[in-house]
């Protein structure tokens, strides 16, 4: 069986990340690497997008940007100035291909197009087997998410950001490329949390999702009825349908990490670095990933990687409204971001904030679902 100092069970994201981190590094030449994946990564199967000031560590796989995002109800609009941040973009296979060309110059790194079916810790290795083969190594890395164990366990609710998008080409000069719509809740919300997103790319061109923060999904049919009626809203009639995409991220406070073990650590979606409160990924990996490069040259045991904080605490009582209450996942971004300092929001949202600035976003939101909240987790830790 061949032997590796690390491994990684899913080449996603989070890995690709870190393994990025640790080639730029240059520290860790002296470790034997492997990432597993029944994915070849051929593929532009996702976009990210997120926020952050112009000069980031991706800055040059970025397709498109915007300075100013829109947000919407059935009663307001708003330009949200983003300053000093932007609204980013990038495509999948553009991420894919810029750090597997980079780690392919390292000769301490290999990829294997192989599907992990199990892994156990035993004597102070792991043992790593796939469809085709069985792996030893001293430290794992998975990211293979598995929601049944989140979905067996009632403490922490469990709900998904998921979405169908449609990229159109129109006829007509129809969009403002400058400006990127962040939450449309004037969509009808039908007990839910529902918005539409919209990301310009020219006049001419642009992603529209309908997206849910909601525990079920629904019939591809329903996303896409609701997408031709929000075009038809916006009267656009005459355009074609380049491309679809689909996704469902995980929106929990799960502790991921009490299934961390010395030498097994849990990260991306099955680490909890998907930010829980909104859906969003990219920002939180980056952050993450140095920070657990950062991890491996100190330390060796991967149980004392994670710490709860005060921002795990406000996702969950953002989860838990939405959980018993999904309906008013509306009212309460539309009252964050009515009045609120943008700039402030996400900062926060970046978990950046100071505790002072923390209350200052907190009472923008209604107050009397969040009170409840706080009141059912203190019973509930009796």
């Amino acid at each position: 069986m061949k032997k590796y100092d690390y491994i990684f069970a899913g080449a996603g994201l989070s890995a690709l990340m870190t393994v990025y981190q640790i080639v730029l590094s240059r520290k860790f030449k002296d470790k034997k690497i492997l990432l597993l994946d029944s994915d070849s990564k051929k593929n532009n199967d996702r976009t990210w997008c997120f926020w952050e000031t112009p000069d980031g560590d991706y800055e040059n796989l970025v397709s498109k940007k915007w300075n100013i995002a829109v947000f919407s109800d059935q009663n307001y609009a708003r330009d949200l100035d983003l300053s000093p941040y932007q609204y980013k973009m990038i495509h999948g296979l553009d991420f894919y291909n810029f750090v597997f060309n980079r780690i392919s110059k390292e000769k301490n790194i290999e990829f294997s197009n192989q599907k992990v079916i199990n892994f156990k810790e035993k004597n102070n290795e792991v043992i790593v087997t796939t469809e085709i083969e069985t792996y030893h190594c001293d430290k794992l890395f998975n990211s293979i998410l598995n929601a049944q164990e989140i979905l067996s366990q009632q403490k922490y609710p469990y709900l998904q950001q998921h979405f169908i998008g449609w990229k159109i080409k129109t006829q007509e000069l129809v969009f403002n490329p400058e400006k990127a719509t962040f939450m449309d809740f004037s969509v009808a919300q039908k007990g839910n949390t529902r918005f539409m997103y919209v990301l310009p790319f020219s006049e001419t061109e642009a992603l529209i999702e309908y997206t849910l923060f909601s525990k079920d999904l629904l019939p591809e049919k329903e996303y896409e009825d609701e997408i031709k009626k929000y075009l038809e809203k916006l009267r656009i009639t005459n355009y074609e349908v380049i491309e679809k995409e689909r996704g469902a991220i995980p929106m929990t406070s799960y502790l991921f990490w009490k299934n961390n073990t010395q030498n097994i650590l849990n990260i991306g979606s099955a680490g909890g670095w998907t930010k829980a409160s909104t859906g969003y990924t990219f920002k939180n990996a980056s952050k993450k990933s140095r920070a657990l490069v950062s991890f491996l040259l100190k330390e060796n045991d991967f149980r004392k990687f994670h710490r709860k904080d005060k921002f795990w605490f406000y996702d969950l009582l953002l989860l838990d409204i939405l959980n018993t209450k999904n309906h008013l996942g509306s009212s309460i971004f539309s009252s964050l971001f009515k009045k609120g300092n943008p700039t402030l929001i996400f900062k926060f949202l970046d978990e950046e904030t100071s505790l002072y600035e923390d209350i200052k976003v907190i009472l923008k939101c209604p107050t009397k679902p969040f009170l409840q909240a706080l009141c059912n987790r203190i019973w509930n830790m009796k």
